[in-house]
């Protein structure tokens, strides 16, 4: 079976968990473009067949990075984690899917609470700050699902509110995250089903 390789990094326009999956042999062949299903941003990677270089939108700072990285971390590593240089977090993964996809659950969460510093960001940032751990809490036990039977999803966080987002059939679960009774119904849910689109 042919390997591939997964890359995720968080839009900074909608604040989505962007993944892709690329063939080896597509990376070495031509460049790549992953896109933001909202259209607003564009990772694109390149290789001289030594080394790779990224353009990396940011979710943390808003601005896009490049970075390089041997072909050799590219393809065969267990991962590798881009750090945005203003914040000195990761803003972008690499490697193998089930990597990718925990690191940028994490990544998510982390670029929200950037978010939250702007004191307008959310209705209660102190209520975001409990969903968006409750939430990593119940995938770390496995407990987010879709209808569909993925269990690959994206996060998005609104003003007051955050959706979970099937990657695979485009369904989507809002959660309410501005009031105490938000939190308290969300820590009463062991588990969480994306309802799929038919």
């Amino acid at each position: 079976m042919e390997e591939t390789r997964s890359f995720g990094y968080i839009c900074p326009k909608c604040g989505r968990a962007v993944m892709a999956r690329r063939s080896a042999f597509s990376l070495a062949a031509a460049a790549a473009h992953i896109e933001c299903p909202c259209g607003e941003s564009d990772m694109l990677i390149e290789t001289d067949g030594s080394k790779f270089r990224m353009w990396v939108p940011c979710g943390l700072c808003g601005e896009t990075h490049q970075a390089e990285c041997s072909a050799e971390a590219v393809l065969h590593g267990r991962g590798i984690g881009l750090a945005c240089p203003k914040t000195r977090q990761i803003c972008c993964y690499v490697g193998q899917e089930d990597q990718v996809s925990a690191q940028m659950e994490q990544l998510a969460v982390r670029a929200a609470k950037e978010k939250a510093e702007d004191p307008e960001a959310f209705t209660d940032n102190i209520i975001m700050y409990e969903v968006l751990s409750e939430l990593k809490d119940i995938a770390a036990r496995g407990g987010i699902r879709c209808r569909c039977g993925s269990t690959r999803y994206g996060i998005q966080v609104h003003r007051d509110s955050v959706d979970l987002c099937c990657q695979d059939c485009g369904g989507k679960l809002r959660l309410p995250a501005a009031t105490d009774e938000d939190l308290d119904r969300l820590c009463c849910q062991m588990t969480l089903t994306i309802p799929g689109r038919a």
